[in-house]
């Protein structure tokens, strides 16, 4: 999976980076260029095309569907 993150501030991007560093999470910085590499964009490409062949497949979830996973979850985080 591949995520970009634009924080708002330098104060916003080192607590991300200190969350990401005590999570030991593997993670690439790209502070030269704002242009995502093309191994990120390959990869991005990639997963753009297996969501569509998903859909296209009626491998989803509705609108309704996920809004009563998440009320779901919440019930049981909260131990309602």
């Amino acid at each position: 999976m591949s995520i970009q993150v634009y924080p708002y501030n330098d104060q916003e991007e080192k607590a991300l980076l200190d969350f990401l560093n005590s999570r030991h999470y593997n993670y690439k910085t790209a502070y030269e260029s704002e242009i995502p590499d093309a191994d990120f964009l390959n990869q991005y490409n990639k997963e753009l095309d297996e969501a569509e062949a998903q859909i296209d497949a009626g491998d989803y979830l509705t609108h309704d569907e996920v809004k009563k996973f998440l009320a779901d979850k919440r019930n049981r985080v909260s131990g309602s």
